[in-house]
């Protein structure tokens, strides 16, 4: 009886500690590959991007050699997408994928708060800059 009551005891412990960790991923981010502000990579350039999905914002701080946004963002595994003669078509940022066929969705992506008019991976980046990725129906 003694033993049952303990392993009982232990597998409320369990879930209670389970059920606390997922309360830090921001709803809406399940699957993401980061769920809190980050630093990445070691290069001479910082940009910094932010992921927005459904009200929530995800920080993270690239340092980096290269000349696109693409490339930097492509460097660390944040984006997927799919190359056509207009470029990248992102259709993964941050491990969330926006399939626009299914639902509309898709990933906007902005330059201080100013919606980008060329893809990423033809958007030169230099240091101190900030991006927006954002999740859009």
């Amino acid at each position: 009886m003694k033993k049952r009551v303990i392993l009982i005891a232990l597998c409320l412990v369990l879930a209670l500690g389970l059920s606390a960790c997922a309360g830090n991923t921001p709803a809406g981010w399940e699957g993401a590959d980061y769920t809190a502000d980050t630093t990445l990579g070691s290069g001479e350039i910082t940009v910094y991007v932010d992921f927005v999905k459904d009200g929530e914002t995800v920080s993270i701080t690239i340092n980096t050699d290269a000349a696109t946004l693409g490339d930097a963002l492509l460097e660390h595994g944040l984006i997927a997408g799919d190359v056509s003669t207009y470029g990248l078509f992102v259709n993964e940022a941050n491990g969330i994928v926006a399939d626009f066929d299914k639902d509309g969705a898709y990933w906007g992506f902005y330059q201080n708060g100013e919606y980008l008019l060329q893809g990423v991976d033809a958007t030169p980046i230099a240091g101190g800059e900030h991006y927006e990725i954002v999740y859009t129906k």
